[in-house]
């Protein structure tokens, strides 16, 4: 009886090609031939990339692919790559890790971005910019805002809001308004100086008065 288990067999070093890929490679490191293993070798890379065209997606995928035959022969493979070859402690080596931000978010609806993207908004000079910047992020809160309370909010409170966030350092304009609510005018996205707006609106918002030819 064939106790050929795959607990049995040898580890698979990147099991996304399967066993029969990394027979193939082992294959072509016992050729004892150079250039027979080149020729081999070619015909193999053609394989994993007809087994997996997601790295037709990844940027020089044909570089990745040889990077692959050497870690499937587990650096064992004596070729001519058409790349530098990598070497094992750059493919083992982990990366560092990302430091996790500790300090608390001040307000869950809004998340850390919304926070610091206020934060940057604190820093800029007060100008027509910071003004539009304002608007745009406060009408963004707001959106956030009634994802978590599907009643209305007063634009008062995302402003408060912003004062809080901001730890009073920016405060909203008078000027600025988003109003409230979930099906209101305001929920018409804000004008940004120089973006492209909808065909029949002018920057405030209103529709133009289309004058018809008799």
């Amino acid at each position: 009886m064939d106790n050929n288990y795959n607990t049995t067999r040898p580890k698979l070093l990147m099991p996304e090609y399967g066993r029969h890929v990394q027979d193939m490679i082992n294959y072509v490191v016992n050729i004892p031939d150079r250039q027979k293993r080149n020729e081999q070798i070619q015909a193999v890379v053609s394989v994993m990339g007809t087994l997996n065209p997601q790295l037709r997606d990844v940027v020089d995928f044909r570089h990745k692919l040889w990077d692959h035959v050497q870690i499937i022969s587990d650096f064992k493979i004596d070729i001519d790559s058409p790349y530098s070859l990598p070497s094992r402690e750059s493919v083992q080596t982990k990366p560092d890790a990302i430091p996790l931000r500790k300090d608390k978010i001040r307000a869950a609806c809004y998340g850390r971005n919304i926070q610091n993207m206020i934060d940057l908004i604190a820093e800029r000079p007060d100008d027509e910019v910071k003004k539009q910047m304002i608007r745009v992020i406060a009408y963004y809160m707001k959106q956030q805002y009634l994802i978590w309370n599907k009643d209305s909010v007063s634009e008062e409170t995302i402003f408060a809001d912003i004062n809080m966030l901001s730890g009073g350092r920016v405060t909203v304009p008078e000027d600025v308004h988003i109003g409230a609510g979930i099906a209101d005018s305001s929920t018409r996205k804000p004008y940004i100086p120089g973006s492209p707006q909808p065909k029949g609106q002018q920057h405030n918002g209103k529709k133009k008065n289309k004058k018809w030819k008799k």
